[in-house]
């Protein structure tokens, strides 16, 4: 198995957080949550850690992170824009918000921009449809970007990350 390492902090956050579960698989999604939260996204070293850490099979642990779409499996850029895509946010024109921002931070859905500034998705719901459509940025809510707005949220990141 490949070398994996996480902070003293959080490999002793796992090590109290195991055996208060009555089986250790159900430590699983905590572990990857933790293990996510530090490096960003979930390795194949990660995932196969995990999965010794609580004598489970690999698959298993892999399955648990393909099923949740909030788990990732490679790096995601140095801001991530998620656009909803869920009814209200649909009526209220997130589809055209998120094609703004496509243009306007150049990078494709559901990709991470080739300068690895910007990782945009198109998400289900993230639960604030009295004030969409929304777009949450890394652990910030914007309400009411509208396709107007959107144009004006892409020039505040792009200067935010120095570019110009």
């Amino acid at each position: 198995m490949k070398q994996f390492d996480l902070n003293r902090d959080n490999l002793k956050r796992i090590n109290r957080l195991i055996p208060r579960y009555p089986t250790k698989r159900s430590c699983t999604l905590p572990l990857l949550h933790i293990i996510q939260e530090e490096q960003g996204y979930l390795s194949k070293p990660a995932i196969e850690w995990v999965a010794k850490k609580l004598d489970l099979p690999a698959i298993q642990v892999l399955e648990v992170v393909t099923f949740y779409p909030m788990f990732r499996q490679e790096p995601i850029g140095k801001r991530h824009v998620k656009v909803c895509r869920t009814l209200s946010c649909a009526l209220h024109g997130s589809h055209e918000t998120c094609r703004i921002l496509q243009k306007e931070l150049n990078c494709d859905l559901n990709q991470t921009s080739s300068d690895g500034n910007f990782t945009l998705e198109f998400v289900e719901c993230i639960a604030s449809c009295g004030t969409a459509p929304v777009v949450h940025i890394d652990e910030t809510m914007h309400h009411q970007i509208s396709p107007e707005k959107a144009k004006g949220l892409a020039q505040r990141l792009k200067k935010e990350q120095g570019i110009f």
